[in-house]
């Protein structure tokens, strides 16, 4: 079940609001700068971002939190051969277009975890129909069951069946490429302090979201 974001209150104690998926200018297709993320985490009261850039990584955890005024967990947006990954609690980029058991053997060097992002949106470059190879093959930890980007619902609806089919915990994202974007899904889940426990806590998450358009991707200059 997806509960519409509220921003009238803070996660319970003991708790975090996590975004699992945002990207900034440092993705070259979005437009949200550091200053405009940290004045919207603060207006929804957004205790965790995870910093997803597109293949990069944004720079140091601590860093990031500073300027944020958030917990920030770092982690990339990898363009792979079969489709989009996440990887999270990453220390170094992976580089793009490598195979997909390749991005996740070197995610998974660096003690981070795998998350497959709207697998199923055909307007996003998800790994789509290889998912339920790469889940069968252990190679996926969650799957993104709601991400506010996806106009067409069913496909949320199907990743969570994929991720309920292999027994995988789902996280929420809003996929913010634009201010706008910030605080239209996220996760109110236990506190975590590294991967395992973060894995272990998306399994009590409460998912809150609503679908919200992706801003241009280049926006017009004047006529």
């Amino acid at each position: 079940m997806i509960l519409p974001p509220d921003t009238s209150r803070d996660a319970r104690p003991g708790w975090v609001r996590v975004d699992c998926h945002v990207h900034t200018v440092a993705s070259g297709d979005a437009v949200t700068t550091i200053a405009q993320l940290a004045e919207r985490v603060a207006a929804h009261r957004i205790d965790v971002v995870c910093l997803t850039e597109h293949n990069q990584l944004a720079g140091t955890a601590e860093r990031l939190s500073r300027e944020i005024g958030a917990r920030v967990v770092p982690g990339e947006e990898i363009r792979t051969g079969s489709g989009e990954l996440i990887g999270l609690f990453l220390t170094e980029r992976v580089p793009y277009v490598l195979a997909a058991r390749e991005v996740v053997r070197r995610i998974r060097a660096q003690g981070g975890i795998v998350c497959a992002p709207h697998p199923y949106d055909p307007q996003r470059s998800g790994v789509g129909a290889e998912l339920v190879e790469l889940c069968a093959a252990g190679l996926i930890d969650a799957v993104e069951v709601f991400n506010a980007k996806v106009a067409d619902q069913e496909h949320n609806r199907a990743a969570l069946r994929t991720a309920l089919a292999y027994g995988l915990p789902g996280t929420v994202g809003s996929d913010a490429h634009d201010p706008d974007g910030i605080g239209a899904a996220y996760l109110e889940m236990p506190d975590f302090d590294g991967p395992d426990s973060f894995l272990t806590a998306l399994r009590e998450a409460v998912r809150h979201g609503e679908y919200r358009p992706h801003a241009p991707r280049y926006p017009r200059g004047p006529s």
